[in-house]
């Protein structure tokens, strides 16, 4: 398989969990079934890729002076759209969206986490050989 098929793939098992896991802690989230579950991770993938980076630009300004809390709210307002798009993903209100966007950004911020492989150590510098003083200005 293609390398990037499955990181996409990754990603939208990953937004499921999130979005799944929101759906179980607040109680103004609710998800009818798993294909409408299927349905919010299409719609809330699409409006990463497509509406954030625009709404990111035009609110970045707010976005520095917020410290980046901005950007939580960008991604609540897409998690409150998916709700009233998509039929059977029901988001009762602006909090609740706050909520469950807080809660698929730390899922996801975990999972990719324990996902990706660590960096190998840097190997040590050798020092078998002279010093090199590049650092040194003769005048």
């Amino acid at each position: 398989m293609n390398n990037a098929f499955v990181n996409l793939l990754v990603r939208w098992l990953v937004l499921a969990i999130g979005v799944t896991l929101s759906t179980k802690l607040v109680s103004g989230i609710t998800c009818d079934n798993s294909t409408t579950l299927a349905v919010v991770v299409l719609v809330l993938s699409f409006f990463n890729a497509v509406l954030k980076p625009l709404l990111m630009l035009f609110a970045l300004p707010f976005i520095v002076l917020s410290l980046g809390i901005g950007i939580w709210i960008i991604n609540a307002l897409l998690f409150y759209w998916a709700g009233r798009l998509v039929e059977g993903f029901h988001v009762a209100g602006f909090g609740s969206a706050m909520l469950g966007s807080l809660i698929v950004s730390i899922t996801s911020l975990v999972m990719n986490r324990l996902l990706t492989p660590p960096k190998p150590p840097a190997p040590p510098a050798s020092s078998s050989g002279p010093a090199r003083r590049d650092d040194v200005i003769d005048i």
